[in-house]
């Protein structure tokens, strides 16, 4: 397995798996390789360290010690907490405001329906859902 980071045309960031090299560019060349993000296949290599798993699925030493799932969730988690305001069911809101330019630009975190999802969606506003375990507090999830 080799590891590729990447970039899409609207410049969202992601990794990708892929047997080996040929096969990369095998899949860049029929346009399979899609962002997560965008859905666009308008995606190219970014400089990086780079990394491969061996056939035993231990990532190489180019990529770090590997991370258990869990402890790395929690890792997201506490810089979702800490880097982004919550705003909880304001979200929708909240990121209108900003997106058009009435409140100052800045991390938020709150829930949407569906409906408000699909507004975002028609307003332009960018964003993306991410499911995170509820919070060790005492305090209501939102």
């Amino acid at each position: 397995m080799i590891i590729y980071d990447l970039v899409c045309e609207q410049g969202h960031k992601f990794e990708g798996w892929f047997q080996d090299g040929p096969s990369f560019q095998e899949q860049m060349e029929t346009g399979l390789v899609q962002c997560p993000v965008c859905g666009t296949s308008q995606v190219s290599q970014r400089l990086s360290t780079g990394g491969t798993l061996r056939q035993r699925g231990h990532v190489s030493e180019q990529t770090g010690p590997s991370k258990d799932p869990e402890n790395l969730l929690h890792a997201i988690q506490t810089v979702v907490e800490k880097h982004f305001q919550n705003v909880g069911s304001d979200f929708a809101k909240v990121a209108l405001r900003i997106h058009y330019g009435v409140e100052e630009p800045r991390n938020i975190r709150g829930t949407t329906t569906e409906a408000e999802e699909q507004m975002l969606r028609d307003e332009g506003v960018e964003f993306f859902k991410l499911a995170l375990p509820a919070p060790d507090t005492e305090e209501p999830v939102h």
